[in-house]
């Protein structure tokens, strides 16, 4: 019996004996022939120094994309730019001068190689390169941002790629739309010009629009603005007509223009606020009437149907998108929001006479209401008021010249983009207390942007852009700890831990 057990036990001893794993062969060379010997521990300690040098090296030669960690993706291109400049056939060739390679434009600038091989960054001193302070005009000690294609270039400065937030006094890093648009205008064959009509709106480029004017620049557009009574005419190389809301009524010179600008087969953005009183304005009825489009009433658009309002106010409202071309990319997304918008009256009987097709962009939901009695504080619709879904934004394409068959000539056609509001693409708080003005509440940049995109010819640039709000990363004392302990405490660990035990193996001897 007692060999028996002795025989068990040998057994399960046997079992144990071979799974226990077998000891690593390289760990145990380290151990007997390096560590043993204080010269040799040494030139390990060298050794992997040198390795974690060489890591760092080849990671940077390697120009791969930096983990971005902050919400908005600050330090890395977004898909849509990916997007835009992978099909460029054009060598492109961005030089920051008076820059380091450490610094975060020009990292950012280099991901554009990854995107697409043929767009190369460089921080070049200007002192080495001659040829490029000759040709540029550029001085020692200057910084500069220098975008070329083939004979076409683009120069920008260092306060380009910034803008700043007159509520929050932060600095706003610009340099991806910038960047892109100044690739995007050198290789592009025609860059569309879009004029802003002025004289007849409070609503002016210069004063009540300007992130508009920005955020334009950063596109593929060059923005003008247009005063017909000062030029006599619209120019032949306006490929679309912004109207603000009209405060007054169009001159007849004006009129005429607008008349001969949209039967050569041009394209109009209308944007319309909500008016307080009905002023007569006939000529800018007439023009409106060649789309089918009614005069505006005086009256504002209110909401009941909590999902389609902002904090409980019933005149902040967020619209129904439409699925359209202009819109495609906001159907899924975040919605734009109107301020006070107004209903557009569209003559349906009158379409087919006009040659026009109209498509809805955006609508109110069906418990919406329309009010027109602005003593009336109540935020339920009274006895009379008109209920229902209204349109706030639609697109009108009238045919000037049908196509023909037989010539092969294809149908000249002018397009009509109208929105029921005009504050959501100006610099106006919409919110109160908001940081943010109109235009970056939402999605109606984009909205303003793919409208007039689309009606430059440019679908391509329809898309939903990077936030360039003021939001920021600012790294916890936790994570703060850990970058630190990763980069400065690891390897001085491995150091003092390989220096104590060569001098413990030392002693030894």
């Amino acid at each position: 019996m007692k060999e028996k057990k002795e025989k068990v036990s040998k057994i399960k001893t046997d079992k144990k004996e071979k799974k226990e794993k077998k000891p690593n062969k390289f760990i145990q060379t380290i151990k007997k022939k390096w560590l043993i010997d204080g010269t040799k521990t040494l030139i390990l300690i060298l050794a992997i120094i040198a390795i974690f040098i060489a890591i760092n090296i080849l990671m940077q030669n390697l120009e791969l994309e930096p983990l971005d960690f902050t919400q908005e993706k600050l330090y890395t291109l977004s898909d849509e730019t990916k997007e835009k400049v992978k099909d460029i056939d054009k060598n492109v060739n961005i030089y920051f001068i008076g820059y380091t390679d450490e610094s975060p434009d020009v990292d950012l600038s280099k991901q554009f190689k990854n995107a697409n091989e043929k767009i190369i960054t460089e921080a070049v001193d200007i002192n080495n390169r001659p040829d490029l302070a000759q040709k540029y005009g550029i001085e020692s000690g200057s910084e500069g941002i220098i975008v070329e294609c083939g004979n076409k270039a683009k120069v920008l400065t260092s306060s380009d790629l910034v803008t700043y937030d007159s509520s929050t006094y932060e600095t706003i890093s610009i340099a991806e739309e910038k960047l892109t648009s100044a690739i995007m205008s050198v290789t592009a064959d025609k860059v569309p010009i879009v004029y802003f009509l002025e004289g007849y709106s409070e609503f002016s480029l210069n004063s009540n629009m300007n992130y508009l004017n920005m955020y334009l620049g950063n596109e593929i557009n060059e923005i003008k603005t247009l005063n017909i009574l000062n030029e006599g005419k619209i120019p032949d190389d306006c490929d679309t007509l912004v109207i603000t809301t009209p405060g007054k009524d169009f001159d007849d010179i004006a009129t005429d223009e607008i008349l001969k600008y949209i039967n050569s087969g041009k394209n109009i953005l209308w944007l319309n606020a909500a008016t307080m009183t009905t002023e007569d304005m006939p000529n800018v009825n007439k023009i409106l009437a060649t789309y089918g489009v009614n005069p505006f009433n005086s009256g504002t658009i209110r909401e009941i149907d909590s999902e389609h309002m902002v904090s409980g106010s019933p005149d902040l409202i967020m619209p129904e998108v439409q699925y359209s071309t202009i819109t495609k990319d906001l159907y899924n997304s975040m919605p734009p929001i109107f301020l006070n918008a107004t209903k557009i009256n569209i003559d349906t009987d009158k379409l087919e006479e006009l040659n026009v097709e109209k498509t809805d962009l955006l609508t109110t939901s069906e418990k919406a209401y329309y009010r027109t009695n602005f003593n009336i504080q109540t935020d339920t619709p009274e006895e009379g008021e008109e209920t229902g879904s209204f349109i706030v934004g639609a697109e009108l394409d009238k045919t000037i010249v049908p196509e023909d068959s037989n010539t092969g000539e294809s149908a000249v056609k002018s397009k009509l983009v109208i929105y029921g509001e005009n504050a959501f693409a100006s610099d106006y708080l919409l919110i109160q207390n908001s940081q943010y003005s109109g235009i970056m509440l939402g999605g109606n940049k984009d909205l303003v942007l793919n409208s007039i995109a689309y009606l430059v010819d440019r679908e391509d640039d329809i898309t939903v852009r990077k936030s360039t709000g003021t939001v920021t990363y600012t790294a916890t004392e936790q994570q703060d700890t850990v970058v630190k302990a990763i980069i400065f405490t690891v390897p001085a660990i491995i150091i003092i831990v390989g220096i104590i035990i060569w001098q413990v193996r030392r002693r030894k001897k």
